[in-house]
């Protein structure tokens, strides 16, 4: 196995709506501070992939236009993948595995603020019984809580203290959409949003964009004096039916965990990509998190989301924490479909 590493990242500042650039001009400036942050020039990029969805552009190959921002003359290998960025990162470290590059670069954007998110993220469903109600993910979510509320998995109490968390945490993060200091009691006298959520429960809608460049071997050694190492990887999927599943735990979640040799050592970090506050609660138990480890320092998607960027997000500041040394061992953590269907695990070391 070749030793890869994420070297530089950066994205945006998350707002509720960027109306006044597109894509192209979101990703241009963080293009360049990544690249810039790596100490490399766009000629020694092996390999770029991107993370998108054209639900969201509201055009078919809409990640074609996106390539301006980097500039795909002269020809460049190039991949995209219709998921979030953290997706791309796995793909972009598989070519790098193969040996078809040192170097590659990693972004991911996404804007919700166009048209109705529910009624767009309710089309990733089973199209024969599902999709034609028009289940969007807050309602599902809301029936995950509820289900997890009923068997006692955790209760409304823990779910407001992790949105409290995420709030107070997201005050040291420039890039956070929202922040602020709340009361868990304040918190829970809120009205119902869809029961048994609250609008704390759930994520902002949210515009934005990252970019993280790898490195392997040498070239990562050459380039960075703290290198993030990915020292595990792994992603698992669970049944398209909802049914299917028990809706309170997050087996593919917990095969990735091991798969990726999250419990090997210990943690000091965790990036989770929990959109609603139980569902963080459900990933920490399925990761094994003990009680002492750091959970969201950004803050999490509970305080920025943009769709297909958070959870490259979630890599990109875990691996910003292994690098500063605040961490020398994290979990990243992705998830994608309805009530935690698809988890990506990463496992990031300094040296």
């Amino acid at each position: 196995m070749r030793d890869v590493a994420i070297i530089s990242f950066a994205q945006t500042k998350h707002q509720r709506a960027v109306s006044d650039i597109n894509e192209v001009e979101m990703l241009m400036p963080i293009l360049g501070e990544a690249l810039d942050g790596a100490g490399v020039k766009k000629d020694r990029v092996d390999f770029v992939c991107s993370g998108s969805s054209d639900y969201l552009a509201g055009q078919p190959f809409s990640f074609v236009m996106s390539l301006d921002a980097f500039g795909p003359w002269p020809p460049i290998s190039e991949s995209h993948v219709d998921m979030d960025g953290a997706w791309a990162v796995y793909e972009a470290w598989v070519k790098m595995q193969a040996g078809k590059a040192d170097i590659a670069l990693v972004y991911a954007y996404g804007k919700s603020s166009p048209g109705d998110i529910r009624k767009v993220l309710s089309r990733q469903l089973d199209p024969y019984y599902l999709g034609p109600l028009w289940v969007d993910p807050v309602s599902l979510a809301a029936l995950q809580a509820r289900v997890g509320l009923e068997a006692g998995a955790f209760s409304a109490e823990q779910m407001a203290e992790v949105a409290a968390a995420s709030r107070r945490n997201a005050k040291a993060n420039p890039y956070a959409q929202l922040s602020g200091d709340a009361e868990v009691a304040a918190l829970l006298s809120e009205p119902e949003f869809v029961a048994p959520l609250r609008k704390h429960d759930c994520p902002p809608i949210s515009d934005g964009a990252a970019v993280v460049v790898l490195a392997a071997d040498g070239a990562a050694r050459e380039l960075s004096e703290h290198p993030a190492w990915i020292r595990g990887f792994d992603h698992r999927i669970e049944p398209h039916a909802l049914g299917s599943r028990d809706l309170t735990t997050s087996v593919s979640t917990k095969q990735a965990a091991a798969k990726a040799g999250v419990g090997d050592k210990p943690v000091d970090l965790a990036e989770l990509h929990a959109p609603f506050t139980h569902q963080e609660l459900i990933l920490r138990d399925a990761l094994g998190l003990s009680d002492g480890v750091s959970i969201n320092p950004s803050g999490g998607a509970l305080c920025a989301n943009p769709m297909m960027t958070a959870g490259l997000i979630r890599m990109g500041e875990a691996a910003n924490r292994v690098t500063n040394g605040e961490a020398s061992r994290a979990v990243a953590h992705a998830t994608s479909g309805p009530c935690l269907q698809q988890n990506l695990v990463c496992v990031l070391e300094g040296e």
